[in-house]
Protein backbone atom coordinates (compact mmCIF):
# COMPACT_ATOMS: atom_id res chain seq x y z
CA UNK A 1 0.00 0.00 0.00
CA UNK A 2 2.89 2.37 0.80
CA UNK A 3 4.19 1.66 -2.69
CA UNK A 4 0.94 2.78 -4.29
CA UNK A 5 0.68 5.89 -2.16
CA UNK A 6 4.23 6.96 -3.00
CA UNK A 7 3.77 6.08 -6.64
CA UNK A 8 0.50 7.84 -6.99
CA UNK A 9 2.38 10.98 -5.99
CA UNK A 10 3.55 8.60 -8.21
CA UNK A 11 10.43 6.03 -22.59
CA UNK A 12 13.35 6.05 -23.62
CA UNK A 13 13.63 2.53 -24.92
CA UNK A 14 16.07 -0.19 -24.18
CA UNK A 15 15.81 -1.64 -27.65
CA UNK A 16 15.37 -5.43 -27.60
CA UNK A 17 17.41 -5.81 -30.75
CA UNK A 18 21.20 -6.11 -30.64
CA UNK A 19 23.42 -3.87 -32.80
CA UNK A 20 25.47 -5.58 -35.47
CA UNK A 21 28.74 -4.02 -34.26
CA UNK A 22 29.67 -3.98 -30.60
CA UNK A 23 30.56 -0.51 -29.34
CA UNK A 24 34.16 0.17 -28.41
CA UNK A 25 35.36 1.39 -25.01
CA UNK A 26 31.98 0.62 -23.41
CA UNK A 27 30.29 3.50 -25.25
CA UNK A 28 26.54 3.02 -25.73
CA UNK A 29 25.44 1.69 -29.08
CA UNK A 30 23.26 3.91 -31.25
CA UNK A 31 20.38 1.46 -30.86
CA UNK A 32 20.29 2.07 -27.11
CA UNK A 33 18.99 5.60 -27.63
CA UNK A 34 17.06 5.18 -30.87
CA UNK A 35 13.28 5.16 -30.67
CA UNK A 36 11.86 1.83 -31.82
CA UNK A 37 8.51 0.15 -31.71
CA UNK A 38 5.49 -1.26 -33.43
CA UNK A 39 2.33 0.73 -34.02
CA UNK A 40 1.04 2.10 -30.67
CA UNK A 41 -2.17 0.79 -29.19
CA UNK A 42 -5.38 2.37 -30.42
CA UNK A 43 -7.72 1.31 -27.62
CA UNK A 44 -8.32 3.14 -24.38
CA UNK A 45 -10.45 2.55 -21.28
CA UNK A 46 -10.80 5.00 -18.37
CA UNK A 47 -7.99 7.03 -19.91
CA UNK A 48 -5.62 4.04 -19.91
CA UNK A 49 -4.20 2.69 -23.18
CA UNK A 50 -5.13 -0.94 -23.78
CA UNK A 51 -4.49 -3.66 -26.33
CA UNK A 52 -0.72 -3.90 -25.83
CA UNK A 53 1.23 -6.26 -28.05
CA UNK A 54 1.66 -9.81 -26.76
CA UNK A 55 5.46 -9.64 -26.75
CA UNK A 56 8.34 -8.12 -24.76
CA UNK A 57 7.83 -4.69 -26.24
CA UNK A 58 4.14 -4.78 -25.41
CA UNK A 59 4.96 -5.69 -21.80
CA UNK A 60 7.37 -2.74 -21.59
CA UNK A 61 4.77 -0.40 -23.05
CA UNK A 62 2.15 -1.64 -20.60
CA UNK A 63 4.44 -1.18 -17.60
CA UNK A 64 5.46 2.33 -18.66
CA UNK A 65 1.90 3.45 -19.27
CA UNK A 66 0.67 1.92 -16.03
CA UNK A 67 3.35 3.87 -14.15
CA UNK A 68 2.08 7.08 -15.75
CA UNK A 69 -1.54 6.31 -14.83
CA UNK A 70 -0.80 5.25 -11.26
CA UNK A 71 1.30 8.38 -10.75
CA UNK A 72 -1.54 10.71 -11.76
CA UNK A 73 -3.85 12.79 -9.57
CA UNK A 74 -6.66 10.37 -10.42
CA UNK A 75 -5.34 8.10 -7.69
CA UNK A 76 -6.37 10.65 -5.09
CA UNK A 77 -10.08 10.54 -6.00
CA UNK A 78 -12.07 7.43 -5.15
CA UNK A 79 -14.03 6.95 -8.38
CA UNK A 80 -11.11 7.50 -10.72
CA UNK A 81 -8.82 5.45 -8.48
CA UNK A 82 -11.16 2.47 -8.70
CA UNK A 83 -11.35 2.85 -12.48
CA UNK A 84 -7.56 2.97 -12.76
CA UNK A 85 -7.10 -0.07 -10.55
CA UNK A 86 -9.73 -2.03 -12.50
CA UNK A 87 -8.05 -1.14 -15.77
CA UNK A 88 -4.49 -1.90 -14.70
CA UNK A 89 -4.55 -4.85 -12.28
CA UNK A 90 -5.74 -8.40 -12.79
CA UNK A 91 -9.41 -8.69 -11.67
CA UNK A 92 -8.72 -10.69 -8.50
CA UNK A 93 -5.89 -8.36 -7.48
CA UNK A 94 -7.98 -5.24 -8.13
CA UNK A 95 -10.84 -6.60 -6.03
CA UNK A 96 -8.50 -7.13 -3.05
CA UNK A 97 -6.89 -3.71 -3.33
CA UNK A 98 -9.81 -1.31 -3.34
CA UNK A 99 -10.87 -1.55 0.30
CA UNK A 100 -7.40 -1.15 1.79
CA UNK A 101 -6.65 1.65 -0.67
CA UNK A 102 -9.77 3.56 0.28
CA UNK A 103 -8.70 3.35 3.91
CA UNK A 104 -5.17 4.47 3.07
CA UNK A 105 -6.38 7.45 1.04
CA UNK A 106 -8.22 8.72 4.09
CA UNK A 107 -9.32 12.29 4.68
CA UNK A 108 -6.44 12.65 7.13
CA UNK A 109 -3.90 11.45 4.57
CA UNK A 110 -5.29 13.76 1.89
CA UNK A 111 -5.29 16.67 4.33
CA UNK A 112 -1.56 16.20 4.90
CA UNK A 113 -1.11 16.81 1.19
CA UNK A 114 -3.30 19.90 1.31
CA UNK A 115 -6.31 18.22 -0.34
CA UNK A 116 -9.89 18.05 0.86
CA UNK A 117 -11.69 14.75 1.54
CA UNK A 118 -12.57 14.42 -2.16
CA UNK A 119 -8.98 14.89 -3.32
CA UNK A 120 -9.40 18.49 -4.48
CA UNK A 121 -6.84 21.26 -3.82
CA UNK A 122 -7.74 24.60 -2.21
CA UNK A 123 -9.04 27.33 -4.50
CA UNK A 124 -6.13 29.11 -6.15
CA UNK A 125 -3.75 26.17 -5.76
CA UNK A 126 -2.78 23.35 -8.12
CA UNK A 127 -1.97 19.84 -6.90
CA UNK A 128 0.83 18.35 -8.96
CA UNK A 129 1.56 14.64 -9.29
CA UNK A 130 3.08 13.12 -12.42
CA UNK A 131 5.21 10.16 -13.35
CA UNK A 132 7.53 10.47 -16.35
CA UNK A 133 9.20 7.21 -17.48
CA UNK A 134 12.85 7.47 -18.49
CA UNK A 135 13.39 3.88 -19.61
CA UNK A 136 12.28 0.28 -19.21
CA UNK A 137 14.12 -2.98 -18.53
CA UNK A 138 12.80 -6.51 -18.99
CA UNK A 139 13.73 -8.59 -15.96
CA UNK A 140 12.05 -11.74 -17.30
CA UNK A 141 9.59 -12.64 -20.01
CA UNK A 142 7.35 -15.46 -21.17
CA UNK A 143 4.13 -15.54 -23.15
CA UNK A 144 2.18 -15.92 -19.90
CA UNK A 145 3.94 -13.32 -17.77
CA UNK A 146 6.66 -10.70 -17.58
CA UNK A 147 8.58 -8.68 -15.05
CA UNK A 148 9.43 -5.16 -16.20
CA UNK A 149 11.18 -2.35 -14.35
CA UNK A 150 10.39 1.28 -15.18
CA UNK A 151 12.93 3.93 -14.26
CA UNK A 152 11.12 7.22 -13.81
CA UNK A 153 11.24 10.73 -12.52
CA UNK A 154 8.23 12.40 -11.01
CA UNK A 155 6.77 15.50 -9.42
CA UNK A 156 4.53 15.89 -6.41
CA UNK A 157 3.40 18.81 -4.30
CA UNK A 158 1.05 21.75 -4.07
CA UNK A 159 1.67 24.82 -6.18
CA UNK A 160 0.15 27.94 -4.70
CA UNK A 161 0.96 31.10 -2.80
CA UNK A 162 0.01 29.56 0.55
CA UNK A 163 1.42 26.08 -0.07
CA UNK A 164 3.55 24.54 2.65
CA UNK A 165 4.33 21.52 0.45
CA UNK A 166 6.08 22.88 -2.67
CA UNK A 167 6.38 20.77 -5.81
CA UNK A 168 9.46 18.55 -5.66
CA UNK A 169 11.02 15.93 -7.88
CA UNK A 170 11.81 12.29 -7.21
CA UNK A 171 13.63 9.45 -8.98
CA UNK A 172 12.53 5.86 -8.58
CA UNK A 173 12.40 2.45 -10.22
CA UNK A 174 8.99 0.79 -10.35
CA UNK A 175 8.95 -2.96 -11.02
CA UNK A 176 5.77 -4.55 -12.33
CA UNK A 177 4.92 -8.23 -12.47
CA UNK A 178 2.54 -8.70 -15.38
CA UNK A 179 0.31 -11.54 -16.53
CA UNK A 180 -1.36 -11.96 -19.90
CA UNK A 181 -5.04 -11.90 -18.96
CA UNK A 182 -7.63 -12.17 -21.70
CA UNK A 183 -6.24 -9.95 -24.44
CA UNK A 184 -3.92 -7.65 -22.50
CA UNK A 185 -1.15 -7.33 -19.91
CA UNK A 186 -2.37 -6.86 -16.33
CA UNK A 187 -0.44 -6.16 -13.14
CA UNK A 188 -0.39 -8.85 -10.47
CA UNK A 189 2.22 -7.26 -8.19
CA UNK A 190 4.49 -4.21 -8.06
CA UNK A 191 7.28 -2.78 -5.94
CA UNK A 192 9.35 0.40 -5.89
CA UNK A 193 12.80 1.50 -4.87
CA UNK A 194 14.62 4.84 -4.87
CA UNK A 195 16.89 5.87 -7.75
CA UNK A 196 18.95 5.83 -9.80
CA UNK A 197 19.09 9.60 -9.30
CA UNK A 198 21.31 11.99 -11.28
CA UNK A 199 23.23 14.91 -9.81
CA UNK A 200 20.80 17.83 -9.37
CA UNK A 201 21.17 20.52 -12.01
CA UNK A 202 21.72 24.22 -11.45
CA UNK A 203 18.40 25.42 -12.91
CA UNK A 204 16.83 28.02 -10.58
CA UNK A 205 13.65 26.94 -8.79
CA UNK A 206 10.51 28.32 -10.45
CA UNK A 207 7.99 30.42 -8.59
CA UNK A 208 4.68 28.86 -7.58
CA UNK A 209 2.91 30.98 -10.21
CA UNK A 210 5.21 29.72 -12.97
CA UNK A 211 4.78 26.14 -11.80
CA UNK A 212 0.99 26.39 -11.66
CA UNK A 213 0.91 27.91 -15.13
CA UNK A 214 3.15 25.20 -16.56
CA UNK A 215 1.08 22.38 -15.06
CA UNK A 216 -2.10 23.83 -16.56
CA UNK A 217 -0.56 24.53 -19.98
CA UNK A 218 1.52 21.39 -20.46
CA UNK A 219 -0.76 18.37 -20.47
CA UNK A 220 0.59 14.97 -19.46
CA UNK A 221 1.07 12.12 -21.90
CA UNK A 222 -1.43 9.29 -22.18
CA UNK A 223 0.87 6.99 -24.14
CA UNK A 224 4.38 6.59 -22.84
CA UNK A 225 6.13 4.24 -25.30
Amino acid sequence: MVVLLIAAIAFANQAPDTPEDKPADNNPAASSTTATGTTPVTGKASGIPRGFAHDEQGAQSAAANYAVALGSDGMFKKNTRHALVDGIYAPDVAARMKGPQDEAYSAEFLARLGLDANGNPPQGSVFVTRTVPIGTRVESYSAAGAKVSVWYTGMIGMSGAKSTDPVRTLWKTWTFELSWVGEDWKVVDDTQQDGPAPVPGDVPVSTSDDMSKAIKEFGGFTYAR
